[in-house]
């Protein structure tokens, strides 16, 4: 169907490069240990004060098992591709989003991992821009990606500005 909104996050010829699975990992750990917690608490108040507390922890573990599947979906959702002249990247399911940084524009490539990250082997390219609501991150490149992207976008970037 020609005209629909769904053409403005497909652009032709562009082949996606998604992120690594290991993004899910660690945001699914995350959760895991918050979610922990706080049913853990919910528990022991439970035991001690009411047990109408028990409802606390089982809204909890509905909450974990959704938040498992949405993490899912967000991830599998990101994708970034290197063009001639731009960087596209694209995440969201229900909010969508499209980000075109023109490599000539780029003025510096951040490459940052937590310690949680950095066992999972993942790691997030941030891009920054002459104006500050065009900056763009790329979360969950496994690390080698991470640094290849940073060296040649920075390479790209430098190239780009040459020419101005």
């Amino acid at each position: 169907m020609a005209g629909t909104l769904g053409d403005v996050f497909d652009a032709d010829g562009v082949v996606w490069t998604p992120i690594s699975p290991g993004l899910a990992k660690v945001r699914r750990l995350i959760a895991a240990l918050l979610n922990t917690v706080g049913v853990v608490v919910f528990s022991v108040l439970a035991v001690l004060f009411t047990p109408w507390l028990w409802i606390g922890s089982a809204l909890l573990v509905a909450t974990f098992a959704w938040e498992w599947w949405l993490i899912g979906r967000q991830v599998g959702a990101w994708g970034y591709a290197e063009r001639a002249d731009d960087l596209m990247i694209r995440h969201g399911v229900m909010f969508r989003a499209l980000v075109v940084v023109p490599y000539g524009r780029m003025q510096f490539v951040d490459v940052q991992a937590g310690p949680i990250d950095r066992l999972f082997d993942v790691a997030h390219v941030q891009l920054h821009t002459a104006s500050a609501g065009t900056d763009a991150r790329i979360p969950g490149l496994n690390a080698q990606e991470a640094a290849r992207l940073r060296d040649r976008l920075a390479s790209r970037g430098e190239a780009r500005l040459a020419g101005l």
